[in-house]
This record gives structure tokens, C-alpha cells and sequence, in this order.
């Protein structure tokens, strides 16, 4: 609690929120009905890592309801999980304006303005974010709980120490931010600080780390800009403004450098040239926030283009995708004329010089897919108003990530990522390892296969909720270079339930490190996996549990045309 702050970060929206604006279905009323086991496993689970292990200063509730209740007056999800289970050092705030959302749009349990401040102060709020355009009787409503709270108070909706409560949480955190006293070290900083070289290189070096290479058909990219003298930059994220570079929700940078204006600090750019470059994608028109997409595809009018480019063109194009999500490109995979394929997200500011930095050879991609990119069939598979992970055989339902899917409607896989050289792992771990974990009194059920196993164990897993978990699975990888270019890698760490157990992840990720390697060299990765983080799945009654039996460790170079991959079982076995 006494740690100086020098930005308060906010991790958002919790919980459950998958829906924007689908076919008539809205954030602000759209209800998500949750199983505790997917909540706790998935929706939960990434606001619990910020909290536990990245110690943020506050988490936003979001506008939908979940399993009825509104997030932001849910007492269970605020009060009892962020702060008490989690230990939150900090406060909790509504997306901008959900309380009034609580009213007005999903008219909750028709509560009035005054019951709705109440009910969230009661629930864990701390503040209520508002928006200024709001007006009602004449005058703006900045926000409901400065607006409505004191009448909460006085018709004895709410108690003066849930306002107690709130004020002490925010000024906390404006003290651990130098907010009464000053922080020195701090105070100096301004645009100069911001627009340093230092800072540009960094913007650049993330944009760099992020780039993706998904196709590289006989070995297109890297460009020799000495082999073509110039080149036609065509497509229109070619000059792309802010809003495509930036993604949503940025601040402005120090500069736009636009992929056309990257590309030509190598090689002249011509529309009569022997080699094309294409800047397509999607931008905020399409993915942003209030806005789901309706499809996978890229516009018609930019696949239409990009085939006529490639079927006119006399050598094999490069085709760059500016995107934040996944787009159903097999039109381009599939195609021999299109020769590379380079996903650069969203760059930011220094974007086009990362890009070029990549397609001319000066960076060799290392990024990895953050996610799933699936083909557009795939959307027809399973509504977006279902918050199911698993598949649901007896609703059509296939599942959805890496962790339950394993479909043919894959484009590319979670962790996909090819690279200017070729990378291969070597462990130290041999034929495995096994660990011994005292089982005391916190053993629970487990659910099997059907005829996976004869008897179930005494003892088939332990509650990790009330053991201590202090074992680790220690290792060392090898990474080695095989290729005549310098690089970095992303090693990708997995853990495999045993295959007798039912319900559970088809493997979920559970460490990485990124390392650089000299071509022709190798580099040495240590791992410590902590047994109860690494080896946990949640069973069918939400409880998170390690199961007894052999689970895997895996690790996947993320290279389909020349995979890699080593593993080594891990045998858990339980004391008595």
C-alpha cells in the first residue's frame, strides 16, 4: 500500500464483457450469463493476474450484466473477489457512465438514480466515472455518486461508511502518487521527456516486437532494396492515418511515419515497378469499442484488389494487414502470387520504420500470434451471445481459443510466427521429472473420461486454494539458432492435462521468455514453473485443482513449415 506510484494503471472492463453492439444485442443491456467454472478459468482470470502478480492500483467494472446483476453493483464480483480474494491495493471505477446505464438503458430491478449510487457503493465502487454531456433538470450530471450519493446517505440507502470506504481507497492511491506532497523525481517530466530519442527507439523496437510474418513462400522477405531499386506501395493503409497506426484509445505521438514513408528511406517507390507491396487491413470503422464486427473477412474491395495486383504482378507480392483482431486471409495463404504475409497490428507512431525495418532485413520477425485467427466460417459456428468455452456437441457449439478448439476452421494457430531463420529447442529435462505434494486434508474429486480409468485414486487432486504451493518444475531450454541470421524468439511454455482427465484444456499457456540468438548460436532459457499456477485446471465445480497423473510440458517454435517442439511428462503424486 505504501509503494510510490508513479501512473496509477487500471485494468478493464471486468467482467464477462464480450458483447458491444452484435445484431441488436448492446453492452449496455446485454446480459452474460456465465458458468462459474468458465468465470473463474477464463473471464476472471486475467483481472486476478493483474491484481495478484502485476499489483495494479485499480480495475474498471463494466456496463453488462453478469448472470443478472450489473458488474458494477455485483458485491461478489467487487467487495468479495477483486479486494478481498485478490487483495486489491487501490480502487474500483465504473466504465464511464455504467451507473447511469444501471438506470437508464438495463433499467436494473427499476431502481432510480439514487438506489442505483446506492447499490454500487454497497457493492465495492469507489468512483464513478461520468461524462460531462450528461444533463438532467437543466444541469450536467458529472457523475451519479457525487450527484445522488449524499440523498443516498439521507434516505438511508447507503451508509456514510461505504462512503468512507471509497474516499479512503482513492486517497490512498492519490498519496502513493505524490498528489498532497509531491514526488519529486517525478515532477520535472514533460513533452521533452516523452519525445526523447530514447522513447522513439522504444516505440519503435515495441512496433518491431509485435510484427507477425505469417507467410514467407520461398523465402520472398527480407527485401535486397540493392535487387529492387524500386518498388510499387500500393493499398489503403499505404498512407495510413492515425486512427489505422494508433488503433483506439491513444494518445497522439511525437510523429507519424507511415508505412509508404518507411518504405521509401530504402528504395524509390514506382507504380511501374517489378514488386508490389499492399497495405490492407481493417481500422476503427470496423473494431472498435460500441462496435462488434459482423465478419472475418477483409472489405470486398480490398481482396478484390489485392488478387487482380498479385494476378498482374510478375513477381510474388508482399501483403501487409493492419489490424488489432484476426482477419480470414486464406485467400492470400493459399495463393503462390501473394509470396509474404506480414501482420504489423496496430504499429503507432513509429510503424511504417518498423515495418520496413522488417521487410528489408534490418529486424527478423520474432512476434508470435496472441490469438487464434480464424477462417470466417467459423462465426456461423457459435453466436457471440454464448460465453461457452468448451465445445457444446449438443448445441453445434465447436468451443472457442487455443485452449478448446481444435477445429478445421484454423487459419493460423494461437503462437503461429515464422521467422528469417530457423529456430529448434533443446531441454534439459530428459525423460521428465516427477513431484510429491502433501495432499493433507484438501484432496477433491476429479472427473474422468468415460472407461479412462478403472478406480479413481484415493486422493485424484488437491484444492490449490488451500495449499500451500510451494513445489516448482525447474528446467533449462536450448535455443538454437540453425539459420545464417541473427534473431529473437519467443519460447512459448505449455502445460497438457493427463489425458484421462474430461473437461479439461487441450494445453494452456503458462510461461515464455523472448531471447535473442546470434545466427549458427544458441541460447540457454531457465524456467521455475510454480507446480499449483502451472499444472491447475478448473473442474466442473469451479474449484481449481492439480490433478494426479502425468501432465506434459510442451513447447512449440510456432514455425508450421519447419515445427520444433520438445517435451517432457511431469508425474504429480500426493501424500498422505
Amino acid at each position: 500500500m505504501s509503494r510510490p506510484l508513479k501512473t496509477s494503471a487500471c485494468c478493464k472492463h471486468y467482467a464477462a464483457y464480450d458483447v458491444d453492439d452484435w445484431y441488436g444485442h448492446t453492452r449496455f443491456k446485454f446480459d452474460a450469463r456465465v458458468e462459474e467454472r468458465d468465470m473463474v478459468e477464463t473471464f476472471q482470470r486475467p483481472f486476478e493476474m493483474c491484481v495478484r502478480h502485476g499489483d495494479v492500483s485499480s480495475v474498471m467494472c463494466s456496463y453488462n450484466r453478469v448472470n443478472g446483476i450489473p458488474a458494477c453493483a455485483d458485491a461478489r464480483l467487487l467487495s468479495g473477489t477483486i479486494r478481498r480474494d485478490w487483495g486489491l491495493h487501490g480502487y474500483i471505477v465504473s466504465d464511464c457512465d455504467a451507473v447511469r446505464v444501471m438506470t437508464d438503458n438495463a433499467t436494473w430491478l427499476g431502481y432510480t438514480a439514487v438506489e442505483s449510487t446506492a447499490a454500487v457503493l454497497k457493492a465495492g465502487l469507489d468512483l464513478d466515472c461520468g461524462e460531462s454531456w450528461i444533463v438532467q433538470d437543466g444541469k450536467p450530471v458529472m457523475d451519479f455518486l457525487t450527484t445522488y450519493g449524499l440523498e443516498a446517505v439521507q434516505k438511508g440507502k447507503t451508509r456514510e461508511s461505504d462512503v468512507d470506504n471509497a474516499l479512503t481507497n482513492l486517497y490512498m492511491t492519490l498519496m502513493r502518487l505524490g498528489y498532497f506532497d509531491g514526488m519529486p523525481r517525478y515532477e520535472s517530466l514533460n513533452e521533452k521527456d516523452i519525445c526523447s530519442d530514447d522513447h522513439r527507439s522504444l516505440a519503435l523496437d515495441g512496433a518491431r516486437q509485435g510484427m507477425v510474418l505469417l507467410k514467407n513462400h520461398g523465402g520472398l522477405l527480407p527485401l535486397d532494396p540493392n535487387k529492387y531499386g524500386a518498388v510499387a506501395v500500393r493499398g489503403p493503409h499505404a498512407e495510413a492515418p492515425e486512427k489505422i497506426m494508433d488503433g483506439d484509445y491513444t494518445g497522439p505521438p511525437c510523429r507519424y511515419v507511415t508505412p509508404r514513408e518507411g518504405i521509401s528511406k530504402d528504395v524509390n517507390i514506382s507504380h511501374h515497378a517489378n514488386l508490389t507491396i499492399y497495405f490492407g487491413g481493417i481500422n476503427m470503422h470496423i473494431e472498435r469499442e460500441g462496435n462488434d464486427r459482423e465478419d472475418l473477412l477483409l472489405p470486398k474491395n480490398q481482396t478484390e484488389e489485392i488478387l487482380h495486383i498479385a494476378a498482374a504482378s510478375p513477381n510474388p507480392i508482399v501483403l501487409v494487414i493492419l489490424s488489432g483482431g484476426g482477419i480470414d486471409i486464406s485467400f492470400a495463404q493459399g495463393n503462390p502470387k501473394i509470396g509474404a504475409i506480414l501482420w504489423a497490428g496496430y504499429p503507432g507512431g513509429e510503424g511504417g520504420n518498423a515495418i520496413a525495418d522488417v521487410i528489408f532485413g534490418r529486424y527478423s520477425p520474432g512476434g508470435r500470434l496472441p490469438l487464434t485467427w480464424f477462417k470466417n466460417k467459423y462465426i456461423h459456428q457459435i453466436p457471440m451471445t454464448s460465453m461457452e468455452l468448451r465445445p457444446r456437441p449438443d448445441h453445434g457449439y465447436p468451443g472457442r481459443t487455443y485452449k478448446f478448439y481444435d477445429g478445421p476452421e484454423m487459419l493460423y494457430r494461437f503462437g503461429h510466427g515464422l521467422s528469417y531463420t530457423k529456430f529448434r529447442y533443446e531441454t534439459s529435462a530428459g525423460n521428465g521429472t516427477a513431484v510429491t505434494l502433501a495432499a493433507g486434508g484438501h484432496c477433491k474429486r476429479l472427473s474422468y473420461k468415460a472407461g479412462a480409468v478403472d478406480a479413481a485414486p484415493s486422493c485424484p487432486a488437491i484444492d490449490v486454494a488451500s495449499h500451500s504451493c510451494k513445489e516448482t518444475v525447474d528446467f533449462n531450454v536450448s535455443v538454437v539458432n540453425g539459420g545464417d541470421v541473427d534473431g529473437s524468439h519467443t519460447v512459448l511454455v505449455y502445460t497438457v492435462p493427463p489425458p484421462e482427465v474430461a473437461g479439461a484444456p487441450i494445453k494452456q499457456v503458462v510461461a515464455f521468455q523472448r531471447v535473442f540468438v546470434k545466427a549458427g548460436g544458441a541460447a540457454t532459457v531457465g524456467f521455475s514453473l510454480k507446480v499449483c499456477e502451472v499444472f491447475g485446471i478448473v473442474e466442473k465445480t469451479a474449484y481449481t485443482v492439480v490433478p494426479s497423473g502425468v501432465s506434459t510440458v510442451l513447447l512449440e517454435n510456432g514455425d508450421t513449415s519447419s515445427p520444433s517442439s520438445v517435451s517432457f511428462p511431469v508425474k504429480i503424486n500426493f501424500s498422505t
